[in-house]
């Protein structure tokens, strides 16, 4: 097999992958599997790595100086490779886990709870109006995770139907909520435990925030993942510029430039715009697929 065969290989769907992850991070991160790949390095190592350079990351923030930026811009770099690097490893040795997949979600909100309190801390608090920057630091951490979650939820949709899979969103939970039963009969386990627990508990929350339709199964029954592909392959496209390593790769550079205002202001106005007018689109696309089911 070719090494770039085995790169793509390690990859998901290319139209879901976001653009600087195919061509910047990936590929540094592929770099990295290979150097451990007959280790006894695990995936989930790998995410407990990445989430300790991101905690560092927004720790660095917090100093509220520019080489400081700089130095947590650098630590969300490398945090980034990492984070893709586990997902890579996992499709590669094929030994990914249930608990896994759901550690690196947690750790994606970890890391993004970390940068928003060390830009609170470091930079909100040092500027002539700290009330008003605290404001819009959070409202910019609770946008960026509303967009994260719904390219995370149409991604999710788009490769069940496309994969023709078990849905995640909804029969896969069974599997988890499953699991989660049987460990509560188990002594010990904590850990795991409060791994599903916690995914339980989101899942729960994203599904109501995107409001899934029953119909969907219809319509996943009477199209065919190959048309369902066509129609939605350019808009998943398009919910991956939400996507968190894009906006990790703009704060790096706001970072570079001392501008982090420019980058909680572009996650809360441009980010939201673009968030309304795909789910506008996502929306007419769903329903012109929901009538040709009928």
């Amino acid at each position: 097999m070719s090494l770039f065969q085995e790169y793509k290989n390690s990859l998901k769907k290319i139209e879901v992958e976001e653009l600087f992850d195919l061509y910047f991070y990936r590929p540094l991160a592929f770099l990295l599997v290979k150097a451990i790949y007959s280790t006894n390095i695990t995936p989930n190592q790998l995410t407990v790595i990445s989430m300790i350079f991101g905690i560092l990351g927004g720790i660095s923030y917090s100093f509220g100086t520019h080489m400081a930026f700089m130095v947590g811009a650098i630590l969300y770099l490398l945090y980034n490779v990492v984070d893709c690097s586990d997902g890579q490893l996992a499709r590669l040795k094929k030994n990914g886990t249930t608990v896994g997949r759901i550690l690196d979600g947690i750790a994606d909100y970890v890391v993004s709870v970390a940068l928003y309190f060390g830009i609170a801390f470091g930079y909100a608090n040092n500027l002539s109006d700290p009330l008003f920057w605290w404001i819009i630091t959070a409202a910019a951490g609770f946008s960026n995770a509303i967009q994260s979650g719904l390219l995370d939820f149409y991604r999710t949709r788009y490769l069940d139907y496309v994969l023709v899979r078990v849905s995640v969103l909804d029969e896969g939970l069974k599997v988890f909520e499953e699991e989660f039963e049987r460990l509560k009969n188990i002594n010990g386990r904590y850990f795991d435990k409060a791994v599903i627990w916690i995914y339980l508990k989101y899942s729960a929350v994203q599904q109501k925030a995107t409001n899934p339709k029953p119909e969907q199964e219809k319509i996943k029954a009477h199209i065919s993942a190959e048309e369902y592909a066509q129609k939605n392959r350019l808009l998943i496209r398009l919910w991956t510029f939400l996507g968190p390593t894009t906006q990790w790769t703009f704060l790096i550079i706001t970072s570079f430039l001392n501008r982090i205002d420019i980058y909680l202001l572009g996650i809360l106005i441009v980010g939201n715009i673009l968030a309304i007018i795909f789910y506008f689109l996502q929306s007419k696309a769903d329903a012109a697929l929901k009538l040709k089911s009928l």
